[in-house]
């Protein structure tokens, strides 16, 4: 099944200011046959970031038709994103961290059909910082890897950022991109784990350690816990394990800790055709982002090998695998203009969320306030589509 991303949108047509910037007519999506239904099994929605493209999407189930819908949401350079348990948004976005708010009640609908409508509450200006992955502190405040800096920073009300961990191999705060710091991994409201794709000290070292320079840093005691990567990303904890991706050979895989000093070791469960970004976890199923290596940081990687072993080119898009039996159970597939991902996340509890651009002019329309002020609230069975959402501004394509 596919779809044209140029096609009609529930409500209306797509609204010329929420296209892509460079949109394309051939732009499809398609997907398994199940993967409507397993989303629908577990209760959850899918958000998924490309900087590419500059887009936000949010992949979930159309109640009207009953396939799957895809809402997207132009945003300048979406990368790292953050579920909160208070289920906020917490995106790294160009120069910029934003903190996405659910507008709707529990029984109130935008457009009819999206039960969650994200809306900027908190868009915070950092500066270009190349920031990659952000989490979420135990207090709500947003940590995340400044790239640009090498290290991991927050938030300041005076600076573009405050500096609270760096590699020791670092050994200075220094403008210099030097081992690509990319990945974190959370845990209890703390940094935990970070990845970089080398531990070199000097400016763009990392390039040229692309193959086999990979780390992973126990952020609490800086030690090196995994060795010997390739471009790694995405560090995540689930069920007590280590989880990661493995970019340069397209490998989705756990980390064995070290438990009397030494390193760990990587050990691969699936492999996915693409350069590997943007994991998250739901139950025995693992979220995969795969992207298309068309630029030649990428390439001359042991995932070009991969690719003409399995006789298969690579992907854009998501892969669901079953972390028992490692292998892929469903799928969504971009084609088109479209082909690099960075990050996502799964959202629990929804059915169809949308959101709404930072800078866009529906930013302005969708005003909300809390039960029992002074307005009064909508009936349960009513819709939001003109107090809150105008039609048009529902960027989306069922599939």
């Amino acid at each position: 099944m596919a779809a044209r991303a140029s096609g009609e949108a529930a409500g209306g047509p797509f609204p010329e200011e929420s296209e892509p910037a460079e949109a394309s007519p051939d732009l499809t999506y398609s997907m398994s046959a199940g993967l409507v239904a397993r989303l629908k099994a577990l209760d959850i929605a899918l958000a998924v970031t490309s900087y590419q493209s500059g887009l936000f999407y949010l992949i979930g189930r159309n109640p009207m038709t009953g396939g799957l819908n895809v809402h997207q949401t132009p945003i300048l350079r979406p990368m790292g994103l953050a579920h909160a348990s208070d289920g906020t948004l917490m995106l790294a976005a160009g120069f910029h961290l934003v903190r996405f708010v659910n507008a709707l009640e529990a029984h109130q609908r935008a457009n009819e059909i999206f039960d969650a409508c994200y809306v900027p509450r908190t868009v915070h200006v950092t500066g270009e910082l190349d920031a990659h992955d952000v989490g979420i502190g135990a207090a709500g405040q947003p940590i995340f890897v400044n790239t640009r800096f090498n290290c991991l920073a927050v938030l300041s009300d005076r600076y573009s950022f405050a500096e609270v961990w760096r590699p020791p191999f670092v050994s200075t705060l220094v403008d210099e991109d030097r081992c690509h710091l990319n990945g974190l991994a959370m845990q209890e409201g703390e940094p935990a784990y970070v990845t970089a794709v080398s531990r070199s000290d000097t400016i763009d070292g990392w390039r040229d350690r692309r193959s086999d320079g990979g780390v992973v840093i126990d952020v609490r005691t800086g030690t090196i816990v995994c060795e010997g990567l390739s471009m790694p990303h995405s560090p995540r904890l689930h069920r007590g394990a280590l989880w990661l991706l493995n970019s340069g050979t397209g490998e989705l895989g756990c980390v064995e800790l070290p438990k009397n000093g030494g390193t760990g070791r990587f050990d691969p469960v699936a492999f996915c055709p693409g350069f590997l970004r943007g994991l998250a976890f739901c139950g025995k199923y693992a979220f995969v982002g795969l992207s298309k290596p068309r630029y030649r940081r990428f390439e001359g990687l042991a995932l070009d090998a991969r690719l003409t072993a399995a006789d298969s080119e690579p992907w854009c898009g998501i892969q669901v695998i079953d972390l028992e039996k490692g292998n892929c159970v469903d799928w969504f597939r971009i084609d088109g203009q479209v082909a690099e991902l960075y990050d996502l996340v799964v959202i629990p509890g929804f059915a169809c969320p949308m959101a709404v651009s930072p800078g866009s002019a529906n930013a302005a329309t969708v005003v909300s306030h809390a039960p029992g002020g002074a307005l009064p609230q909508l009936p349960s069975n009513d819709s939001l589509a003109v107090a809150v959402v105008p039609p048009s501004a529902a960027n989306d394509q069922g599939i």
